[in-house]
């Protein structure tokens, strides 16, 4: 077989598909996208082909970046330096007619240091933005339409690098923060969409003293598990990602969300974080595809932790100072009513590994 013919029929067949879930609706804005429009929402076989070798043949999955994406992309990379030999012979030029006329060229070499001098001081921040500038598109340290977290804490997606300034996007309220391009190489920055998409959505909550903390963690587990299967986007796909999707328990075709799973981790993951003045603290992680996801995970969890607390009388204490005046045993003896239950929820989910001792504090 000719390996290459079969792998441009494999990329063929990929791009099919690609257009397919453009004009169908089936993509990430979730509504039919136009072919020949302007700017480009659907791009061409070689500019996907592109695209893809750039971003090392990672998945493009269709709508997932603004309209004219791919060419404002190709607008914003350096000229090569094949551009700049023309100068290079215009100058060498007037050198040599200077030469020519008897102009004394180490007089004119001091006289143009100086000025240069002064020049490079008056232009010095200038230069830096567009040294960044190529530094930024040479290493894809980021580029258009990828999200990314600054120190001030802005986080937004990347619109338009240019040698100047950046333009950052964001996506809830619509502002654009313009940031000198240098500071971007000079100051840490995080990039969310590189290399692996995966966020924690995490949910912090506290209980009673007067509760059993293993049965938290139980019932924190049977959130989370529900969570994994339950929690899903408009189109119907789990927001989690996971090594097994739960579709395929029921028969039914993968949704996509175990296909970027490719990291070792164990989820639903409950942590005991610490003994607060009024509380005992617990963290509930589940990892989802991508920044945004995260939100309406949180979301639902939220209200998952708040039926299965309800239901099995898990108390989270008032945000005020209660002084007890002989209540404990009463109270106590109130949660002990559903303690069987509680019980039973530890035997079926377990407690993950809140008791293993490893990784305590890395997640």
């Amino acid at each position: 077989k000719d390996l290459f013919s079969e792998w441009k029929k494999s990329e063929q067949k990929k791009y099919e598909q690609y257009y397919n879930d453009c004009i169908t609706g089936n993509n990430e804005l979730g509504r039919p996208l136009l072919p020949g429009r302007t700017p480009d929402e659907i791009y061409e076989i070689d500019v996907w082909g592109e695209e893809k070798r750039s971003n090392n043949y990672e998945p493009i999955v269709a709508g997932s970046k603004p309209p004219g994406y791919a060419q404002k992309k190709r607008e914003g990379i350096p000229k090569p330096f094949r551009h700049f030999i023309p100068l290079g012979v215009f100058l060498g030029a007037v050198l040599g007619i200077i030469a020519w006329w008897g102009v004394d060229l180490f007089v004119l070499a001091t006289a143009s240091g100086g000025i240069a001098l002064g020049v490079g001081f008056a232009l010095k921040e200038t230069f830096e933005n567009y040294f960044a500038y190529l530094m930024i598109r040479k290493d894809k340290i980021f580029v258009e339409g990828e999200r990314i977290a600054l120190t001030s804490g802005y986080n937004g997606i990347v619109y338009k690098i240019t040698s100047r300034v950046t333009y950052i996007r964001h996506p809830l309220n619509e502002s654009i923060a313009i940031v000198p391009t240098r500071q971007l190489v000079t100051s840490e920055i995080i990039n969310y969409t590189k290399e692996f998409a995966i966020v924690p959505a995490i949910v912090e909550v506290g209980v009673s003293y007067l509760n059993d903390p293993k049965q938290v963690a139980a019932i924190l587990m049977k959130v989370g598990t529900r969570a994994l299967k339950e929690v899903k986007d408009k189109k119907e796909k789990h927001l989690a990602i996971q090594s097994k999707c739960p579709n395929l328990d029921d028969n039914k075709p993968s949704c996509g969300c175990d296909k970027s799973f490719i990291l070792d981790i164990e989820q639903p993951t409950v942590r005991f974080n610490k003994f607060n003045d009024s509380s005992l603290d617990f963290a509930l992680w589940v990892y989802v595809r991508d920044y945004g996801s995260q939100f309406k995970m949180k979301t639902d969890m939220r209200m998952m932790i708040y039926e299965e607390f309800k239901k099995y009388d898990i108390r989270v204490p008032w945000p005020i100072r209660t002084i007890y005046q002989g209540d404990e045993k009463k109270e106590a003896d109130e949660i002990g009513n559903l303690d069987a239950e509680r019980k039973k929820i530890i035997e079926e989910y377990g407690i993950g590994d809140l008791l293993k001792g490893n990784d305590g504090d890395s997640t």
